[in-house]
């Protein structure tokens, strides 16, 4: 009969304790391959209690048999737990496990699990108890970033732009170019940490300053030369270190310097226009109400995935929030902003905007997915680095710098 199937061993304080010379003869012999019966041993006595309709039991004999029978229901509890499958545990109480140290003052209690931790399984706000299961309680969503200092760098940055914008042009291409050199700075050393891929930084950032002049001094035309005269330096460059690598390295370079130097180049050429500030101001206030609107919306209402294997935090809804609020301030900005502009241009100009920043933002994602990042930089609190700023804004400026010349002209 399965141990199992009758509860847990007396106690001694019950009855007598249990000895190895009780074993009778059933301890040893042909029958049981001459081992000790670690697994067959008699029946412990059961004391007897008097019936329950005999009202010569006083109080301590009633309290002891119901103390008795909630062990023995706690018993016949812990064994179904175990099951029929239950190896190399102890059969009884009084068994210890072999290699088992014996039992002796409980200890102190573990840590609780923070986020991060083994127990917790990485996940922030959701904590697990010693068996990896999570207790149930849902707890309210953190921002991933310091909402304060992003706000304070925003601000900072918006003032930056503005005064530079609107009181000598000069110096908002200067500010450009930085954006540009840090820019570069932070994409070819990702891809030298992440990928060992070594694309070269001067001619990089000398061709990529280059690039934005040009394009503000001579406009399209000399935003591309220097983009061509750029790509060779970067060729003869890299011909000053080993062969091992020179295709994907030049690849690589040739690369950043169309996604970063070249695609601000059309920023550099809106503020050659005569309302230039105004443009530059409309691009800008677009791809910032773009992004607002699909993060707000998206947030809100947002339930359906945009692309959960690029980022898996943008919506469907969101998309919508960002078409949204960039159509409004397009008709806005060009109704009010724009020398010749009208609102249903703006409408237009807003569409165009949400497409091109969200793709942008989705192009980014993906570089520092494949890089295995999560942020290209730290250089901006609260908003991780130079590109993670421009993700959006690189991809819209030449659709905006073009929309423009169609709709009011160049000038």
């Amino acid at each position: 009969m399965n141990d199992a199937s009758w509860g847990a061993p007396q106690r001694a304080d019950y009855v007598g304790e249990w000895r190895p010379q009780d074993r009778g003869p059933l301890s040893a012999g042909p029958a049981y391959g001459g081992h000790e019966a670690q697994q067959t041993r008699p029946m412990p006595k059961v004391p007897d209690f008097p019936d329950a309709g005999n009202n010569a039991d006083g109080p301590d004999d009633r309290d002891r048999r119901d103390e008795w029978d909630q062990r023995d229901q706690q018993d016949h509890r812990n064994s179904a737990d175990s099951g029929p499958g239950r190896r190399g545990g102890p059969l009884f109480r009084d068994e210890v496990p072999a290699g088992s140290a014996p039992a002796g003052p409980p200890g102190p209690p573990p840590p609780p699990a923070g986020p991060g931790s083994g127990d917790d399984g990485g996940e922030p706000g959701r904590g697990r108890g010693p068996a990896g299961r999570t207790d149930g309680r849902r707890e309210k969503k953190r921002a991933g970033r310091d909402l304060r200092a992003a706000i304070g760098v925003g601000v900072g940055l918006g003032v930056v732009i503005v005064a530079s914008l609107f009181v000598v042009k000069a110096v908002f291409v200067g500010v450009i170019t930085v954006a540009v050199v840090v820019g570069l700075w932070e994409l070819t050393s990702r891809l030298q940490e992440r990928k060992q891929i070594k694309a070269p930084l001067v001619p990089l950032a000398v061709g990529g300053a280059a690039m934005v002049v040009a394009g503000y001094v001579r406009g399209a035309e000399g935003a591309w030369v220097a983009m061509a005269l750029t790509a060779l330096a970067v060729l003869v460059w890299r011909m000053t270190e080993p062969p091992e690598g020179y295709l994907k390295d030049v690849t690589a370079g040739v690369f950043a310097a169309f996604y970063v130097p070249f695609l601000a180049t059309f920023v550099a050429m809106m503020l050659t226009a005569d309302d230039g500030a105004q443009r530059v101001l409309t691009f800008l206030l677009l791809t910032v109400v773009s992004d607002t609107g699909a993060y707000a919306v998206g947030w809100r209402f947002g339930k359906r995935k945009l692309a959960p294997r690029i980022s898996p935090g943008k919506t469907r809804e969101g998309l919508l929030g960002a078409i949204g609020f960039a159509m409004a301030a397009g008709a806005l900005c060009m109704e009010f902003l724009v020398d010749g502009g009208s609102w249903w241009q703006g409408l237009l100009l807003g569409l165009a905007v949400a497409v091109t920043a969200t793709l942008g933002d989705l192009g980014e994602s993906m570089i520092k997915r494949d890089l295995g990042i999560k942020d290209m930089g730290t250089l901006l609190p609260g908003h991780g680095g130079i590109m993670d700023r421009l993700d959006s804004l690189l991809p819209t400026a030449p659709v905006v710098w073009l929309l423009l010349v169609i709709f009011v002209g160049s000038g």
